[in-house]
């Protein structure tokens, strides 16, 4: 098993990795496939353990409805719609043609391209065209860092009551600590975690997994 954790001891993490259950090998032909056609991007990707904890937590949900900002080449769509419940649909936005002809093949190779909708264009442009009620279940936000509490704007109101929205980068590789960071992609995860906090229509958990994963739940209208 792939791990991108980066804050815990290596001998923890290779153990962790050893005990959960492994990629299979379509998730592994996608990695290898982002590796050799995007190989200058290819940190990108989600580890195949946060994969793994997608798919368990939209299959323990039973997650009808789902969306995800940000899509790269696929593989956490791959692993939220294995984890949909039967007749769920994911709804995927990404800017990216050229990434996201990678996730088609490997969505229909495993047999769930029947359960996504890959909307190319602007995120923010996509999220405003939706009904502005509570629609999902569960959402995934990987974008651009600097769009994310407009996104997460947009998403609360549709997200029905103990739905799900889980951010990546949240720990921007333990730059947020430090106080000489102060590009634009940390001070826009700085503010996103304050915001998130601050919000009591929410309740998080911020998750040392991969580049830090934030879970958050709507408990509030």
């Amino acid at each position: 098993m792939s791990t991108r954790s980066q804050f815990i001891e290596a001998t923890v993490a290779e153990y962790a990795a050893a005990h959960s259950t492994p990629a299979d090998d379509v998730a592994q032909e996608l990695r290898a496939a982002t590796l050799t056609e995007v190989e200058q991007w290819a940190m990108m990707q989600i580890g195949d353990d946060q994969a793994r904890l997608m798919e368990l937590l939209v299959r323990a949900m039973g997650v009808q409805r789902a969306i995800e900002i940000g899509t790269f080449t696929g593989y956490s769509a791959l692993a939220v719609a294995r984890g949909l419940a039967p007749g769920g649909t994911l709804l995927c936005c990404d800017v990216s043609e050229e990434w996201t002809s990678i996730a088609r093949r490997f969505w229909a190779k495993a047999g769930v391209d029947d359960r996504i909708e890959l909307r190319i264009g602007s995120a923010i442009d996509t999220l405003r065209s939706l009904p502005d009620e509570p629609t999902f279940d569960f959402a995934f936000v990987d974008a651009d860092k600097t769009g994310y509490v407009a996104y997460l704007g947009e998403l609360i109101p549709r997200m029905r009551i103990g739905g799900l929205i889980l951010a990546d980068n949240t720990l921007q590789g333990g730059r947020v600590v430090d106080p000489d960071a102060d590009d634009g992609s940390v001070l826009a995860i700085r503010a996103f975690n304050d915001v998130v906090l601050s919000d009591e229509r929410l309740a998080c958990v911020l998750l040392p997994i991969g580049d830090g994963v934030t879970v958050i739940q709507k408990v509030g209208g």
